[in-house]
């Protein structure tokens, strides 16, 4: 393990000395601790669940199991930036089971969300989305489904650990994400059960990126051209920021949000074209020390501000980046997850897909493995597109 990296893992005196001086190890540090925490709970390949509940209603209902596939492929990543390898690899291997042995799948799709817990070797048709019992068995229409984007993440924390046993795991995700193409570029994914699931015809700017950088990972270089040239036609120079993506008619959706303008900046570092980008985020999207995901500034997006606060380090802007550490401290809980939002229903402006024409996703103030993972990532001044 890289010294440093070690370092941010153990509280010796000499480190909480210059934690005074430099607040990203201590961040890490903090952030990465209950993610460990959490592999430790069981033997083996497991998949961690996404959220805090316990708090009663509809939410802990959907989400008492629920371990989402980006969530955990971020957390394999920042398992694996602070040299954790063998905590990454038992996250990792349990995504290569879940898709292996889907109840349904087998064509290399990934779904959204799983039952957390424990994943079991050699059980066909074992893995299975998660539920809840409410007089009859329910699973949310979403969390059934399947994002290009989470399958995109899966595909990086697979090739960044480069396991033999990854390789196949990493073709069929590609082959699947293929499916999904189109004149310009590929569309969302699916939403709904098996075996008809409805198709999501919306283009995403950020899920392209995802997959541009995974479709280059393994060298399927003309795909990943498809979905970069998709990001790049997104730009838009009178404003100086990247569009959201298409809608499903095929025309603009110029909701601006906040990891479309970030992303693609932390992806590509050397186009100073989209350097205005960090602009538009930092007079848009600013709420106080941190960032809100889009323009009615209504709280702040953790996970989004943690994203900003690795770019603005990156880029140099150490006060900036500073301001939003201490707004991602300034939320987070006792053992060290952060909450992804600072208000209880933070609007995003976008839709699930189960409500049709209603902006129906929020993110509340609980604890988010998503958050804790990206804010452990801005302390290790690592990126999952590095």
């Amino acid at each position: 393990m890289h010294p440093r990296r070690r370092a941010i893992l153990l509280a010796t005196p000499t480190l909480i000395a210059a934690e005074a001086a430099d607040p990203w190890p201590r961040l890490g540090r903090r952030a990465l601790a209950p993610i460990l925490a959490a592999v430790t709970t069981a033997d083996g390949p497991l998949l961690l669940r996404s959220w805090e509940v316990g708090r009663g209603g509809a939410f802990d209902r959907v989400h008492a199991e629920t371990a989402y596939t980006y969530d955990n492929a971020l957390a394999g990543l920042a398992l694996l930036a602070a040299g954790e390898r063998a905590a990454a690899w038992r996250v990792a291997e349990a995504l290569r089971l879940a898709q292996s042995q889907d109840r349904h799948w087998q064509d290399g799709r990934l779904r959204n969300a799983y039952a957390a817990g424990r994943q079991y070797p050699d059980a066909p048709r074992s893995a299975r989305p998660p539920g809840w019992w409410d007089g009859r068995w329910f699973e949310d229409a979403y969390q059934v489904g399947s994002a290009a984007g989470p399958v995109a993440f899966a595909i990086l924390l697979w090739t960044k650990l480069g396991d033999p046993p990854f390789r196949a795991a990493v073709e069929a995700a590609g082959d699947w994400c293929a499916t999904l193409r189109t004149e310009r570029g590929f569309t969302g994914g699916t939403l709904g059960h098996e075996p008809n699931p409805t198709p999501l015809p919306w283009r995403s700017t950020e899920q392209n990126l995802d997959l541009a950088i995974a479709f280059a990972r393994i060298g399927q270089r003309e795909l990943a051209a498809h979905a970069e040239a998709f990001v790049r036609a997104m730009w838009d120079p009178r404003e100086g920021r990247f569009l959201s993506g298409l809608a499903p008619d095929g025309t603009p959706n110029r909701h601006s949000a906040l990891d479309a303008n970030l992303w693609p900046l932390l992806a590509w570092p050397r186009a100073q074209q989209y350097r205005p980008a960090l602009g538009w985020v930092q007079r848009e999207h600013a709420v106080g020390d941190g960032f809100d995901f889009d323009r009615d500034r209504d709280g702040i997006w953790l996970e989004g501000t943690a994203q900003a606060a690795l770019l603005l380090k990156r880029l140099g802007e150490d006060a900036a980046a500073a301001r939003c550490a201490g707004a991602i401290t300034q939320h987070m809980t006792r053992e060290g997850w952060v909450r992804a939002a600072s208000i209880p229903a933070l609007t995003t402006g976008l839709e699930t897909g189960i409500t049709p024409g209603q902006a129906d996703f929020h993110y509340p103030d609980r604890w988010h493995l998503g958050a804790t993972a990206w804010a452990a990532l801005a302390g290790l001044d690592a990126s999952p597109f590095d």
